[in-house]
């Protein structure tokens, strides 16, 4: 387990997450999971342009979805397939750090990982767009959770940015299946 990203990351806190919050993010070389979330975000043309440029998944309620995380030395790629749309991020430590990167387009999100409780709260402390750093302020309010309920995987995401409103917000559950 020392060479799996979450782990290396949260240290001895590993420990005390919830059973299917492990499973998610252990050390297996590959999870697939099914299950289902709601999308919600601001219509407005800003909002949906950009979006689309990070692949973000578009508003619907109680969407199939359906998460592959492939487990390489040095990263984690993850597809998600919402039923209105296909987002793709790589997710790696950074090198010099205890915080866990994630790239999406064009965009890298730098987080600072927290148990809390026996959930993994993910604290947005910076990020970057084609490389070049960007001040925290452009980032708004970024509310990250993955926890366990009623022995599944649970996730709550939302993004509000400054200007535009509420980007994206998808909150849901997930069970691993085989193959």
């Amino acid at each position: 387990m020392a060479d799996a990203l979450f782990p290396a990351l949260l240290g001895e806190q590993w420990h005390a997450l919830a059973a299917p919050v492990r499973r998610m993010h252990g050390d297996g070389l590959r999870v697939r999971a099914i299950g289902q979330a709601d999308v919600t975000g601001a219509m407005h043309l800003p909002a949906r342009l950009l979006r689309r440029l990070l692949r973000l998944p578009e508003p619907g309620l109680a969407q199939p979805l359906e998460v592959s995380i492939e487990r390489h030395p040095g990263h984690e790629a993850w597809t998600r397939r919402f039923a209105h749309g296909r987002m793709h991020s790589r997710l790696y430590q950074h090198p010099r750090g205890g915080q866990l990167h994630e790239r999406l387009g064009p965009v890298t999100l730098h987080f600072e990982l927290r148990r809390t409780d026996d959930a993994i709260d993910w604290q947005l402390r910076g990020g970057r767009l084609l490389g070049l750093p960007l001040p925290r302020g452009c980032f708004g309010a970024v509310r990250s959770c993955s926890s366990a309920q009623a022995g599944r995987y649970v996730f709550d995401i939302d993004t509000h940015l400054p200007l535009l409103g509420r980007l994206v917000a998808y909150r849901g559950w997930l069970e691993p299946v085989d193959g």
